[in-house]
Parts: C-alpha cells; sequence; structure tokens
C-alpha cells in the first residue's frame, strides 16, 4: 500500500536531495546566486517567487509578475525532475519529503501569483495538483 492509501495507485515519487543547492539556502545565500548556480533547482526559484510575492503584497505589480515566471520555472524544473524519477503526470508527490518542498512550494508560489493577477483557471489547476501530489500541501503552503 503506498502511504496515501490507494493500493492500485502510483509509488509515491521522491526527489533526490539538491544538497548544494539546499545547503547555500540554509546558509543564507542569495537564491538569485543559488538559481544561477543551480538553475534544475526548484528550491532557488520556489524561493525566489516567495519573495518576489512577498514585495508584491498581493497587487499586479512587477514584483507579483516576476514572482508568477521564478514560480512557473521551478514548477518546469519540477516536472522535468519528477518525470526522470518515475512520475507519469499524477500521484503523490509528499510534503513530508523535503527535496519534494521545491517543486511543491514552486506550485503554490504559482497559484498564489495566478491568485492575485486574476487568472482563475491557473490558480485551480495549481490546487488541483497540490490536491493530487499530497492532499495536506495546500495547507502547509497556506493555500487552505
Amino acid at each position: 500500500m503506498t502511504s496515501f492509501g490507494d493500493l492500485l495507485g502510483p509509488q509515491p515519487v521522491l526527489l533526490p536531495e539538491n544538497t548544494d543547492a539546499e545547503d547555500a539556502l540554509l546558509n543564507k545565500q542569495d537564491p538569485v546566486v543559488v538559481a544561477a548556480a543551480h538553475p534544475t533547482a526548484s528550491i532557488a526559484w520556489a524561493h525566489l517567487a516567495e519573495g518576489a510575492l512577498e514585495r508584491g503584497n498581493n497587487e499586479v505589480n512587477a514584483d507579483t509578475l516576476a514572482g508568477y515566471a521564478f514560480a512557473r520555472t521551478g514548477y518546469h524544473r519540477g516536472l522535468d525532475l519528477l518525470r526522470r524519477n518515475g512520475w507519469k503526470g499524477f500521484g503523490p508527490v509528499p510534503w513530508s519529503h523535503e527535496p519534494n518542498q521545491g517543486f511543491l512550494r514552486s506550485v503554490g508560489a504559482l497559484a498564489r501569483a495566478a491568485r492575485t493577477i486574476g487568472e482563475t483557471d491557473e490558480f485551480a489547476r495549481c490546487l488541483d495538483l497540490l490536491e493530487d501530489c499530497d492532499p495536506r500541501a495546500a495547507a502547509e503552503l497556506g493555500l487552505d
């Protein structure tokens, strides 16, 4: 049985660690520098997106649009990595596995940015994706 209780569903995807990027961010290195050095690390893009959205203050402005772009980059980089690790476009991507959080945080940031700019379809798709990945993810990201 998977950790999500579905005997017939796919096994949870547990992404590999990106210790260089994760350690740099934990050591308070500028996320711009980390993203440039590790462009495939969704966690770096998630940090950039979250920072831009915070500066955007839930208004439509350049920071919010930058947050949207950073989040979309982290989302796509995460999709690439998920697929390389056996994900078929659906199924568990547990929040509890820390290396998955870069992708999930990017999806959450994309949802917040989409909501702010009025892109309601994208907002709904992001929430659906988070629910499919891990039913707890939206709450962990403050999107409940």
